[in-house]
Protein backbone atom coordinates (compact mmCIF):
# COMPACT_ATOMS: atom_id res chain seq x y z
CA UNK A 1 0.00 0.00 0.00
CA UNK A 2 1.14 3.59 -0.88
CA UNK A 3 2.80 5.74 1.65
CA UNK A 4 1.71 8.96 0.08
CA UNK A 5 -1.06 10.83 1.16
CA UNK A 6 -3.87 12.21 -0.99
CA UNK A 7 -4.19 16.13 -1.05
CA UNK A 8 -7.39 17.16 0.56
CA UNK A 9 -9.17 19.85 -0.91
CA UNK A 10 -11.78 22.10 1.27
CA UNK A 11 -14.42 22.48 -1.05
CA UNK A 12 -16.56 25.63 0.54
CA UNK A 13 -20.73 24.87 0.25
CA UNK A 14 -21.79 28.52 0.65
CA UNK A 15 -21.90 30.55 -2.17
CA UNK A 16 -19.97 34.15 -2.93
CA UNK A 17 -23.08 35.49 -5.51
CA UNK A 18 -26.19 33.55 -3.97
CA UNK A 19 -28.86 34.01 -6.49
CA UNK A 20 -31.22 37.26 -5.82
CA UNK A 21 -34.46 35.42 -7.48
CA UNK A 22 -36.71 33.06 -6.97
CA UNK A 23 -37.35 30.23 -9.68
CA UNK A 24 -38.96 27.68 -7.16
CA UNK A 25 -42.43 26.71 -5.88
CA UNK A 26 -45.85 27.22 -8.21
CA UNK A 27 -45.54 29.79 -10.83
CA UNK A 28 -48.96 30.62 -10.38
CA UNK A 29 -49.01 31.75 -6.47
CA UNK A 30 -49.08 35.71 -6.67
CA UNK A 31 -45.85 35.60 -4.09
CA UNK A 32 -43.81 33.35 -6.72
CA UNK A 33 -45.34 35.14 -10.21
CA UNK A 34 -42.77 37.52 -12.07
CA UNK A 35 -43.67 41.12 -12.11
CA UNK A 36 -41.89 42.42 -15.21
CA UNK A 37 -40.67 46.09 -14.42
CA UNK A 38 -41.07 48.60 -17.59
CA UNK A 39 -37.63 49.66 -18.72
CA UNK A 40 -37.12 51.91 -21.29
CA UNK A 41 -33.59 52.14 -23.73
CA UNK A 42 -32.19 51.48 -26.93
CA UNK A 43 -33.02 47.94 -27.22
CA UNK A 44 -36.24 48.01 -25.83
CA UNK A 45 -37.37 50.66 -28.38
CA UNK A 46 -35.31 48.65 -30.84
CA UNK A 47 -37.09 45.79 -29.54
CA UNK A 48 -41.30 47.81 -29.83
CA UNK A 49 -40.42 49.03 -33.25
CA UNK A 50 -39.42 45.31 -34.30
CA UNK A 51 -42.18 43.66 -32.69
CA UNK A 52 -45.11 46.63 -33.71
CA UNK A 53 -43.67 46.41 -37.15
CA UNK A 54 -44.30 42.43 -37.58
CA UNK A 55 -47.53 42.65 -35.40
CA UNK A 56 -48.78 44.83 -37.99
CA UNK A 57 -47.36 43.09 -40.93
CA UNK A 58 -49.61 39.72 -39.18
CA UNK A 59 -52.89 42.02 -38.74
CA UNK A 60 -52.65 43.76 -42.07
CA UNK A 61 -51.67 40.97 -44.80
CA UNK A 62 -54.81 39.04 -44.89
CA UNK A 63 -56.67 42.37 -45.70
CA UNK A 64 -54.53 43.33 -48.65
CA UNK A 65 -56.78 42.51 -52.00
CA UNK A 66 -54.87 41.46 -54.97
CA UNK A 67 -57.34 40.73 -58.34
CA UNK A 68 -60.73 39.26 -56.36
CA UNK A 69 -59.31 37.37 -53.48
CA UNK A 70 -57.05 38.50 -50.39
CA UNK A 71 -52.99 38.33 -51.55
CA UNK A 72 -52.58 35.41 -49.23
CA UNK A 73 -54.90 32.84 -48.92
CA UNK A 74 -53.61 29.32 -47.73
CA UNK A 75 -56.89 27.57 -48.88
CA UNK A 76 -56.53 23.73 -47.32
CA UNK A 77 -59.67 22.56 -48.57
CA UNK A 78 -59.54 23.34 -51.65
CA UNK A 79 -55.64 22.31 -51.83
CA UNK A 80 -54.58 26.13 -52.93
CA UNK A 81 -51.97 28.02 -51.51
CA UNK A 82 -52.68 31.39 -53.26
CA UNK A 83 -49.82 34.07 -52.49
CA UNK A 84 -50.00 37.53 -54.28
CA UNK A 85 -50.06 36.24 -58.25
CA UNK A 86 -48.93 32.72 -58.09
CA UNK A 87 -51.11 29.56 -56.88
CA UNK A 88 -49.02 26.87 -55.43
CA UNK A 89 -50.74 23.31 -55.40
CA UNK A 90 -50.09 19.87 -53.70
CA UNK A 91 -47.37 19.33 -56.61
CA UNK A 92 -45.27 22.35 -55.15
CA UNK A 93 -44.81 21.89 -51.66
CA UNK A 94 -41.42 21.18 -52.10
CA UNK A 95 -41.66 24.56 -52.44
CA UNK A 96 -42.93 25.33 -49.25
CA UNK A 97 -40.73 22.66 -47.87
CA UNK A 98 -37.74 24.54 -48.87
CA UNK A 99 -39.26 27.66 -47.01
CA UNK A 100 -39.29 25.71 -43.93
CA UNK A 101 -35.71 24.51 -44.43
CA UNK A 102 -34.04 27.99 -45.31
CA UNK A 103 -35.77 29.52 -42.10
CA UNK A 104 -34.69 26.58 -39.84
CA UNK A 105 -31.01 27.00 -41.48
CA UNK A 106 -31.64 31.45 -41.24
CA UNK A 107 -32.52 30.45 -37.15
CA UNK A 108 -29.49 28.15 -36.89
CA UNK A 109 -26.64 30.57 -38.23
CA UNK A 110 -28.26 33.95 -36.38
CA UNK A 111 -28.88 32.05 -32.38
CA UNK A 112 -24.68 30.87 -33.57
CA UNK A 113 -24.07 34.40 -34.18
CA UNK A 114 -26.26 36.25 -32.00
CA UNK A 115 -27.54 34.12 -29.56
CA UNK A 116 -31.89 34.13 -28.75
CA UNK A 117 -32.18 37.26 -30.48
CA UNK A 118 -34.81 35.46 -32.15
CA UNK A 119 -37.14 34.95 -28.52
CA UNK A 120 -35.93 38.87 -27.33
CA UNK A 121 -37.34 40.63 -30.50
CA UNK A 122 -38.98 38.39 -33.07
CA UNK A 123 -40.92 35.59 -31.19
CA UNK A 124 -44.73 36.09 -31.45
CA UNK A 125 -44.63 34.28 -27.56
CA UNK A 126 -42.62 37.86 -26.55
CA UNK A 127 -44.09 40.24 -28.66
CA UNK A 128 -47.84 38.99 -27.32
CA UNK A 129 -46.43 39.11 -23.86
CA UNK A 130 -45.15 42.51 -23.49
CA UNK A 131 -48.30 43.47 -25.04
CA UNK A 132 -50.52 42.07 -22.25
CA UNK A 133 -47.58 43.42 -20.13
CA UNK A 134 -48.50 47.19 -21.23
CA UNK A 135 -52.12 46.28 -20.13
CA UNK A 136 -51.14 45.15 -17.05
CA UNK A 137 -49.27 48.25 -16.20
CA UNK A 138 -52.13 50.35 -17.51
CA UNK A 139 -54.92 49.34 -15.23
CA UNK A 140 -53.02 47.60 -12.54
CA UNK A 141 -50.11 49.87 -11.87
CA UNK A 142 -46.33 49.10 -11.87
CA UNK A 143 -44.52 45.63 -11.15
CA UNK A 144 -44.43 46.70 -7.57
CA UNK A 145 -47.47 48.25 -7.21
CA UNK A 146 -49.48 44.44 -9.29
CA UNK A 147 -46.93 42.96 -6.40
CA UNK A 148 -48.24 44.35 -3.28
CA UNK A 149 -51.49 44.86 -4.45
CA UNK A 150 -51.93 40.78 -5.75
CA UNK A 151 -50.60 39.78 -1.60
CA UNK A 152 -53.93 41.68 -0.06
CA UNK A 153 -57.74 40.63 -0.20
CA UNK A 154 -59.51 41.65 -3.09
CA UNK A 155 -61.30 44.93 -3.18
CA UNK A 156 -63.99 46.28 -5.39
CA UNK A 157 -61.61 48.70 -7.25
CA UNK A 158 -58.80 46.27 -8.02
CA UNK A 159 -61.72 43.69 -9.10
CA UNK A 160 -62.94 46.28 -11.76
CA UNK A 161 -59.34 46.93 -12.44
CA UNK A 162 -58.67 43.12 -13.49
CA UNK A 163 -61.73 42.71 -15.32
CA UNK A 164 -61.00 45.68 -17.28
CA UNK A 165 -56.99 43.87 -17.96
CA UNK A 166 -58.81 41.02 -19.06
CA UNK A 167 -61.15 42.41 -21.66
CA UNK A 168 -57.92 44.18 -22.65
CA UNK A 169 -56.40 40.68 -22.94
CA UNK A 170 -59.24 38.95 -24.53
CA UNK A 171 -59.92 41.47 -27.60
CA UNK A 172 -56.09 41.05 -28.45
CA UNK A 173 -57.05 37.49 -28.28
CA UNK A 174 -59.75 37.03 -30.55
CA UNK A 175 -58.23 39.63 -33.00
CA UNK A 176 -55.19 37.10 -33.03
CA UNK A 177 -57.51 34.06 -33.29
CA UNK A 178 -59.23 35.71 -36.65
CA UNK A 179 -56.62 36.96 -38.50
CA UNK A 180 -55.03 33.75 -37.87
CA UNK A 181 -57.93 31.73 -39.00
CA UNK A 182 -58.01 34.19 -41.89
CA UNK A 183 -55.03 33.60 -43.42
CA UNK A 184 -56.81 30.12 -44.17
CA UNK A 185 -60.13 31.33 -44.54
CA UNK A 186 -61.24 34.37 -46.77
CA UNK A 187 -61.20 36.90 -43.69
CA UNK A 188 -63.58 39.65 -44.81
CA UNK A 189 -66.10 36.64 -44.52
CA UNK A 190 -64.92 35.37 -41.76
CA UNK A 191 -65.20 38.36 -39.55
CA UNK A 192 -69.09 39.34 -40.80
CA UNK A 193 -69.91 35.44 -40.06
CA UNK A 194 -67.88 35.26 -36.35
CA UNK A 195 -70.01 38.52 -35.50
CA UNK A 196 -73.05 37.25 -36.69
CA UNK A 197 -72.98 33.85 -35.41
CA UNK A 198 -73.42 31.84 -38.96
CA UNK A 199 -70.05 30.45 -39.36
CA UNK A 200 -69.22 26.65 -39.52
CA UNK A 201 -68.82 25.11 -36.44
CA UNK A 202 -64.98 24.01 -37.29
CA UNK A 203 -64.36 27.65 -38.71
CA UNK A 204 -65.77 28.84 -35.52
CA UNK A 205 -64.16 26.36 -33.35
CA UNK A 206 -60.43 27.63 -34.47
CA UNK A 207 -60.68 31.15 -34.23
CA UNK A 208 -62.00 30.20 -30.71
CA UNK A 209 -58.91 28.01 -30.15
CA UNK A 210 -56.51 30.20 -31.36
CA UNK A 211 -57.99 33.05 -29.01
CA UNK A 212 -57.50 30.92 -25.99
CA UNK A 213 -54.31 29.70 -26.83
CA UNK A 214 -53.05 33.27 -27.65
CA UNK A 215 -54.92 34.20 -23.65
CA UNK A 216 -53.50 31.53 -22.37
CA UNK A 217 -49.88 31.59 -23.28
CA UNK A 218 -49.32 35.70 -23.16
CA UNK A 219 -51.51 36.13 -20.32
CA UNK A 220 -50.85 33.34 -18.00
CA UNK A 221 -48.20 31.11 -18.94
CA UNK A 222 -45.79 33.11 -20.34
CA UNK A 223 -42.24 32.49 -19.22
CA UNK A 224 -43.36 29.23 -18.84
CA UNK A 225 -43.82 28.68 -22.84
CA UNK A 226 -39.82 29.71 -23.51
CA UNK A 227 -38.48 27.64 -19.98
CA UNK A 228 -40.29 24.47 -20.40
CA UNK A 229 -42.32 23.99 -23.31
CA UNK A 230 -40.54 25.53 -26.62
CA UNK A 231 -38.12 23.17 -27.92
CA UNK A 232 -36.08 25.89 -28.95
CA UNK A 233 -34.96 26.57 -25.53
CA UNK A 234 -33.73 23.40 -25.43
CA UNK A 235 -31.44 23.07 -28.17
CA UNK A 236 -30.41 26.01 -29.14
CA UNK A 237 -27.57 25.67 -26.34
CA UNK A 238 -25.76 22.93 -28.80
CA UNK A 239 -25.47 25.74 -31.27
CA UNK A 240 -23.81 28.67 -28.76
CA UNK A 241 -20.12 28.61 -28.33
CA UNK A 242 -17.54 30.91 -27.02
CA UNK A 243 -18.06 33.18 -29.57
CA UNK A 244 -21.83 33.61 -29.99
CA UNK A 245 -23.48 37.08 -28.56
CA UNK A 246 -24.80 36.87 -25.58
CA UNK A 247 -25.97 38.99 -23.09
CA UNK A 248 -23.13 39.08 -20.18
CA UNK A 249 -22.33 40.88 -17.01
CA UNK A 250 -19.12 41.81 -16.49
CA UNK A 251 -17.94 40.05 -13.56
CA UNK A 252 -14.38 41.31 -13.10
CA UNK A 253 -15.65 45.22 -13.22
CA UNK A 254 -18.87 44.32 -11.40
CA UNK A 255 -17.37 42.69 -8.20
CA UNK A 256 -17.70 42.90 -5.49
CA UNK A 257 -21.04 44.69 -5.54
CA UNK A 258 -23.13 46.60 -3.08
CA UNK A 259 -24.82 49.72 -2.37
CA UNK A 260 -22.63 52.97 -2.43
CA UNK A 261 -23.28 56.70 -2.21
CA UNK A 262 -22.94 58.45 -5.58
CA UNK A 263 -20.02 60.63 -4.25
CA UNK A 264 -17.96 57.75 -2.56
CA UNK A 265 -15.18 56.68 -4.23
CA UNK A 266 -16.37 52.39 -4.76
CA UNK A 267 -13.11 51.75 -5.35
CA UNK A 268 -11.77 52.91 -1.90
CA UNK A 269 -14.09 50.78 -0.96
CA UNK A 270 -13.20 47.51 -2.35
CA UNK A 271 -16.42 47.65 -4.39
CA UNK A 272 -16.97 47.41 -8.15
CA UNK A 273 -19.23 49.20 -10.17
CA UNK A 274 -22.50 46.84 -9.47
CA UNK A 275 -24.33 48.87 -7.21
CA UNK A 276 -26.58 45.67 -6.72
CA UNK A 277 -29.79 47.52 -7.39
CA UNK A 278 -31.71 44.27 -8.90
CA UNK A 279 -32.95 46.35 -11.77
CA UNK A 280 -31.53 43.44 -14.05
CA UNK A 281 -33.82 40.74 -12.18
CA UNK A 282 -36.80 43.28 -12.14
CA UNK A 283 -36.74 44.02 -15.97
CA UNK A 284 -36.33 40.66 -17.37
CA UNK A 285 -39.46 38.87 -18.22
CA UNK A 286 -38.04 34.86 -17.58
CA UNK A 287 -36.96 36.13 -14.05
CA UNK A 288 -33.38 34.81 -14.21
CA UNK A 289 -30.33 37.23 -12.79
CA UNK A 290 -28.10 37.86 -15.65
CA UNK A 291 -25.14 38.11 -13.10
CA UNK A 292 -25.31 34.39 -12.03
CA UNK A 293 -23.84 33.37 -15.82
CA UNK A 294 -25.20 32.56 -18.69
CA UNK A 295 -28.36 30.43 -18.72
CA UNK A 296 -30.68 28.87 -21.03
CA UNK A 297 -33.75 31.13 -19.54
CA UNK A 298 -32.57 34.43 -21.23
CA UNK A 299 -34.22 35.24 -24.19
CA UNK A 300 -31.37 38.31 -25.24
CA UNK A 301 -34.34 40.83 -24.97
CA UNK A 302 -31.74 43.46 -23.31
CA UNK A 303 -34.27 45.03 -21.01
CA UNK A 304 -30.98 44.18 -18.47
CA UNK A 305 -28.65 45.74 -20.38
CA UNK A 306 -30.73 49.00 -20.53
CA UNK A 307 -31.72 48.42 -16.72
CA UNK A 308 -28.36 48.63 -16.42
CA UNK A 309 -27.19 51.18 -18.07
CA UNK A 310 -29.51 53.15 -17.01
CA UNK A 311 -28.13 52.98 -13.47
CA UNK A 312 -24.41 53.41 -14.69
CA UNK A 313 -25.72 57.02 -16.52
CA UNK A 314 -27.21 58.26 -12.24
CA UNK A 315 -23.89 56.78 -11.07
CA UNK A 316 -21.39 58.55 -13.48
CA UNK A 317 -20.22 55.20 -14.13
CA UNK A 318 -19.53 53.99 -18.07
CA UNK A 319 -22.28 51.98 -19.60
CA UNK A 320 -21.51 48.28 -20.54
CA UNK A 321 -21.19 46.49 -16.96
CA UNK A 322 -24.11 44.44 -19.06
CA UNK A 323 -23.89 44.23 -22.63
CA UNK A 324 -24.28 42.15 -25.37
CA UNK A 325 -20.58 40.23 -25.76
CA UNK A 326 -19.32 36.80 -25.84
CA UNK A 327 -17.41 34.72 -23.31
CA UNK A 328 -14.42 34.85 -24.90
CA UNK A 329 -14.38 38.66 -24.63
CA UNK A 330 -15.22 38.40 -20.78
CA UNK A 331 -12.62 36.28 -20.28
CA UNK A 332 -10.28 38.74 -21.85
CA UNK A 333 -9.61 36.71 -24.93
CA UNK A 334 -10.49 37.75 -28.40
CA UNK A 335 -13.86 36.97 -30.22
CA UNK A 336 -13.48 34.76 -33.31
CA UNK A 337 -16.41 35.76 -35.54
CA UNK A 338 -15.82 34.05 -38.52
CA UNK A 339 -15.63 30.77 -37.10
CA UNK A 340 -15.53 27.05 -38.96
CA UNK A 341 -19.57 26.56 -37.48
CA UNK A 342 -20.65 29.90 -38.46
CA UNK A 343 -19.12 29.77 -42.19
CA UNK A 344 -20.75 26.31 -42.35
CA UNK A 345 -24.04 27.86 -41.51
CA UNK A 346 -23.60 30.20 -43.72
CA UNK A 347 -22.84 28.01 -46.11
CA UNK A 348 -25.55 26.16 -46.31
CA UNK A 349 -27.91 29.00 -45.79
CA UNK A 350 -26.45 30.32 -48.85
CA UNK A 351 -27.28 26.65 -51.19
CA UNK A 352 -30.70 26.79 -49.85
CA UNK A 353 -31.29 29.85 -51.02
CA UNK A 354 -29.89 28.98 -54.24
CA UNK A 355 -32.17 26.45 -54.48
CA UNK A 356 -35.15 28.28 -53.18
CA UNK A 357 -34.71 30.63 -56.04
CA UNK A 358 -34.32 28.09 -58.91
CA UNK A 359 -37.59 26.96 -57.70
CA UNK A 360 -39.00 30.30 -57.94
CA UNK A 361 -37.33 30.57 -61.32
CA UNK A 362 -38.59 27.33 -63.07
CA UNK A 363 -41.95 27.63 -61.39
CA UNK A 364 -44.63 26.81 -63.96
CA UNK A 365 -47.72 29.01 -63.66
CA UNK A 366 -49.58 25.91 -65.12
CA UNK A 367 -49.32 22.09 -65.39
CA UNK A 368 -50.28 19.10 -67.35
CA UNK A 369 -51.07 15.31 -66.53
CA UNK A 370 -51.66 12.51 -68.91
CA UNK A 371 -53.47 9.87 -68.31
CA UNK A 372 -53.91 6.91 -70.61
CA UNK A 373 -57.01 4.91 -70.89
CA UNK A 374 -55.92 1.48 -69.50
CA UNK A 375 -59.37 -0.59 -69.79
CA UNK A 376 -58.12 -0.33 -73.55
CA UNK A 377 -54.54 -0.11 -74.81
CA UNK A 378 -55.36 0.60 -78.56
CA UNK A 379 -57.72 -0.27 -81.12
CA UNK A 380 -58.34 0.14 -84.73
CA UNK A 381 -60.65 2.92 -85.66
CA UNK A 382 -62.64 3.33 -89.35
CA UNK A 383 -60.16 4.94 -91.24
CA UNK A 384 -57.42 2.47 -90.17
CA UNK A 385 -55.85 3.82 -87.99
CA UNK A 386 -54.50 2.80 -84.74
CA UNK A 387 -56.11 4.86 -81.81
CA UNK A 388 -55.18 5.30 -78.05
CA UNK A 389 -57.70 7.83 -76.31
CA UNK A 390 -56.33 9.81 -73.15
CA UNK A 391 -57.32 12.10 -70.42
CA UNK A 392 -55.60 15.31 -70.30
CA UNK A 393 -55.32 17.32 -66.96
CA UNK A 394 -54.86 20.67 -67.40
CA UNK A 395 -53.88 23.10 -64.06
CA UNK A 396 -54.30 26.76 -64.41
CA UNK A 397 -52.20 27.87 -60.88
CA UNK A 398 -52.69 31.35 -61.97
CA UNK A 399 -55.80 33.95 -60.59
CA UNK A 400 -57.14 34.74 -63.93
CA UNK A 401 -58.19 32.43 -66.54
CA UNK A 402 -55.99 31.65 -69.71
CA UNK A 403 -56.18 29.74 -72.91
CA UNK A 404 -54.04 27.14 -73.47
CA UNK A 405 -53.31 25.55 -77.12
CA UNK A 406 -52.14 21.70 -77.31
CA UNK A 407 -50.03 19.61 -79.49
CA UNK A 408 -48.10 16.34 -79.67
CA UNK A 409 -44.63 15.38 -80.55
CA UNK A 410 -42.70 11.82 -81.09
CA UNK A 411 -44.86 10.55 -84.44
CA UNK A 412 -44.44 12.24 -87.52
CA UNK A 413 -47.91 11.89 -88.92
CA UNK A 414 -50.63 11.68 -86.26
CA UNK A 415 -53.66 12.45 -86.34
CA UNK A 416 -55.72 14.06 -82.65
CA UNK A 417 -59.15 13.46 -82.49
CA UNK A 418 -60.40 16.48 -79.76
CA UNK A 419 -59.90 20.41 -78.98
CA UNK A 420 -56.60 21.48 -79.06
CA UNK A 421 -57.73 24.68 -77.53
CA UNK A 422 -59.10 25.10 -74.39
CA UNK A 423 -59.74 28.08 -71.74
CA UNK A 424 -59.24 27.50 -68.21
CA UNK A 425 -60.87 29.49 -65.38
CA UNK A 426 -58.23 30.74 -62.61
CA UNK A 427 -57.42 27.77 -60.26
CA UNK A 428 -59.36 25.34 -62.00
CA UNK A 429 -58.23 21.26 -62.78
CA UNK A 430 -59.64 21.22 -66.50
CA UNK A 431 -60.25 17.28 -67.86
CA UNK A 432 -60.31 16.96 -71.60
CA UNK A 433 -60.89 14.05 -73.32
CA UNK A 434 -58.97 13.09 -76.84
CA UNK A 435 -57.64 10.66 -79.07
CA UNK A 436 -54.65 10.00 -81.25
CA UNK A 437 -54.50 8.20 -84.52
CA UNK A 438 -51.44 6.80 -86.17
CA UNK A 439 -50.46 5.04 -89.29
CA UNK A 440 -49.71 1.31 -88.25
CA UNK A 441 -47.33 1.07 -91.14
CA UNK A 442 -45.28 4.64 -89.38
CA UNK A 443 -44.58 2.88 -86.29
CA UNK A 444 -41.21 1.68 -85.93
CA UNK A 445 -41.50 -0.04 -82.56
CA UNK A 446 -44.97 -1.04 -80.63
CA UNK A 447 -44.85 1.20 -78.00
CA UNK A 448 -43.34 4.64 -78.84
CA UNK A 449 -42.67 7.19 -76.58
CA UNK A 450 -44.60 10.82 -76.99
CA UNK A 451 -44.62 14.29 -75.75
CA UNK A 452 -47.46 16.41 -75.17
CA UNK A 453 -46.98 20.12 -75.31
CA UNK A 454 -48.90 22.64 -73.73
CA UNK A 455 -48.97 26.05 -74.58
CA UNK A 456 -50.08 29.34 -72.34
CA UNK A 457 -51.22 31.75 -75.40
CA UNK A 458 -52.32 34.75 -73.14
CA UNK A 459 -50.44 37.31 -71.06
CA UNK A 460 -47.57 39.12 -72.09
CA UNK A 461 -45.29 36.08 -72.05
CA UNK A 462 -46.18 32.66 -73.33
CA UNK A 463 -44.96 29.62 -71.51
CA UNK A 464 -44.57 25.78 -72.64
CA UNK A 465 -44.40 22.61 -70.79
CA UNK A 466 -43.81 19.05 -71.90
CA UNK A 467 -45.58 15.80 -70.58
CA UNK A 468 -44.01 12.17 -71.59
CA UNK A 469 -46.55 9.18 -72.16
CA UNK A 470 -46.26 5.98 -74.34
CA UNK A 471 -48.49 5.22 -77.97
CA UNK A 472 -49.13 1.69 -78.15
CA UNK A 473 -49.78 0.47 -81.45
CA UNK A 474 -50.81 -3.53 -82.55
CA UNK A 475 -49.24 -5.43 -79.86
Amino acid sequence: MSEDNIDVKNVSTTRDKPKTHNTGGDRFNPSNRIYVRAMTGVYQKLRQKMGWLFMLLFLLIPWVPFGDRQAILLDIGNQQFNIFGTTLWPQDLTLLATIFVLGAFGLFFATTFLGRVWCGYLCPQTVWTFIFIWFEEKFEGPANKRRKQDEKPLSAELIGRKTLKHLGWLSVSLVTGLTFVGYFVPIKTLTLEFFTASTTFWTGFWVIFFSACTYGNAGWMRSIMCLHICPYARFQSVMFDKDTFIVGYDEQRGESRGPRSKKQDHKALGLGDCVDCNLCVQVCPTGIDIRDGLQYECINCGACIDACDHTMDKMNYSKGLISYTTEHKLSGQNTDIMRPKLLGYGAVLLVIAGFFMFQIASLQPMALDVLRDRAQLSRTNVEGLVENTYTLKILNKTQQPETYRLSVKGIESIEWYGKQQVTVDAGEIFDLPISLGVDPYEMEKPIVTIYFVLERESGDSKKRIETESRFIGKL
